[in-house]
């Protein structure tokens, strides 16, 4: 086993407050985790997890963005179009690096667990942070502390886009 991996750690740092999305993005560092806890050094080894692995990990992806896309268009939130865009390369780049190893193309494990890491943890510092800054905005603060959209709130986001 490597002794150079990258792990990370769930921090308060990365939360939206949201907590679906805070969940998804939990599961997306799991498997960026799982992802360096299989860099052996050993090219098959590491070929014959992601083989395993992969496909459920592009589908957990494109249903964690879809549900943050969904939460956006319901909230009217103004960038939409550009998370989206960020989405979709994102997206395209992982499915092209599927396509090119099942098309017999080596892999590099390391590699590919290392820019997930550093795409994942810069899209939600970046891009997802100005979603949930918008998200604290138009929330109503529930009694337990929790944020939450409710049919009230948007119903007022509707209304005023009117």
């Amino acid at each position: 086993m490597s002794d150079n991996r990258e792990y990370v750690e769930w921090s308060d740092a990365y939360s939206m407050n949201i907590k679906i999305i805070d969940d998804q993005h939990k599961g997306l560092l799991n498997f960026v985790n799982e992802l360096f806890n299989h860099v052996t050094g050993n090219e098959w080894e590491e070929e014959e997890y992601f083989k395993e692995v992969i496909h459920k990990a592009v589908q957990y992806i494109k249903d964690h963005f879809q549900t943050e896309e969904k939460l956006m268009l319901a909230t009217k939130f103004s960038g939409y179009e550009e998370h989206k865009k960020a989405h979709d390369e994102f997206t395209l780049i992982v499915i092209k690096s599927v396509k090119d190893f099942e098309a017999g193309k080596p892999l590099v494990l390391r590699k590919f667990a290392h820019y997930l890491k550093n795409w994942v943890l810069a899209h939600i510092a970046v891009q997802d942070v100005q979603y949930a800054a918008y998200f604290r905005k138009i929330a109503t603060r529930k009694a337990d502390g929790r944020l939450t959209i409710t049919k009230e709130d948007l119903a007022r986001i509707r209304n005023e886009g009117q």
